[in-house]
Formats: C-alpha cells, structure tokens, sequence
C-alpha cells in the first residue's frame, strides 16, 4: 500500500533512486520474509549505507506499529457500532484501491517488453484460475526470466 508514496517521493520528488532502481528495491521487499514496506530497510541502505537501513526500518515500522497499538483496542471495544463498521469498511476499500494503484505503478516500470507482458497476464491467469501459493509462481517466474534473459538481452532491464 506504500508503494506509490515511496515511489514518488524517492524517484520522483528526492532523485535518489531511478524507476528500475526503485522496482530492484521492491522485489527485494517482495521476495523477503516480511511485508513490503521492507523496501525501506533496502532503500535506506542504497541511500545512505547499513545506518540508512537502520533509520529506515525504524521509521517504516514505529508509527503503523503504534498506530495499531493504541487504535486496536479501541475498535475491538466497540466494534459492534455502525460508525466503526463503517470505517473498517471505508479502510479496506481504500487499502485494495492502494494496493490496485501500486499493481498499475509497478507494471508500467516492470513490462518493458512481449515477454515481461506475456509473464505479467501468464502469472494472473495462474493465480486466478489455480490458486497456484506466491512462491511458487515467483519461483517459476523467475526460472522463466533465467532462461530467456541470455536469449533476448533486454536492454530496458538494467538498472544503471
């Protein structure tokens, strides 16, 4: 969901990142154990060394981590009224427009080619019609971009 905020903020507004740089430092978050906001941990190391990521975790987990810690108990208190309902409904809607919004960022910078096109609708046919778990589809995903890499040379993938 932070996605298109840190994509605008480091790529867009600072310069400190390129896009391809940005989406290397997204799939770094992505293929970790945690959730992607991890992506900081890596941007703050390109950005400023092992103390950049240590600021950068610190920063990305404190406030959503104490946000959840004085908020929570308030909802569950009383989560049997209609305002509150209202609002955790309010919040998922908003959260799957965020997480739709950063699908469309990524593949713009992502699909540079027939190939990278034909991986992208590939793996939403898979996900969709299989329920195949995420780390196998990266795993073979990934076989897929080994194997044609040296074939096809894509020039449009290197991150400069």
């Amino acid at each position: 969901m932070i996605v298109p905020f840190l994509e605008k903020g480091l790529v867009q507004q600072t310069g400190w990142l390129t896009e391809r740089e940005f989406l290397v430092a997204v799939a770094m978050g992505m293929i970790s154990p945690g959730p992607v906001v991890i992506t900081a941990t890596f941007v703050g190391y390109l950005v400023a060394g092992f103390w950049g990521s240590v600021v950068a975790t610190i920063g990305i987990f404190l406030p959503s981590f104490l946000l959840v810690l004085i908020v929570a108990p308030i909802l569950v208190r009383y989560r049997s009224n209609q305002n509150v309902q209202g609002f955790i409904r309010g919040a998922y809607a908003a959260a799957i427009g965020t997480i739709l919004g950063a699908c469309v960022l990524l593949a713009r910078i992502a699909i540079g080619d027939w190939l990278t096109a034909l991986v992208a609708l590939g793996s939403l046919v898979v996900l969709f019609r299989w329920k195949v778990s995420n780390p196998v589809l990266v795993a073979v995903t990934a076989i897929i971009g080994l194997i044609a890499f040296p074939l096809l040379n894509p020039a449009w993938v290197f991150v400069k």
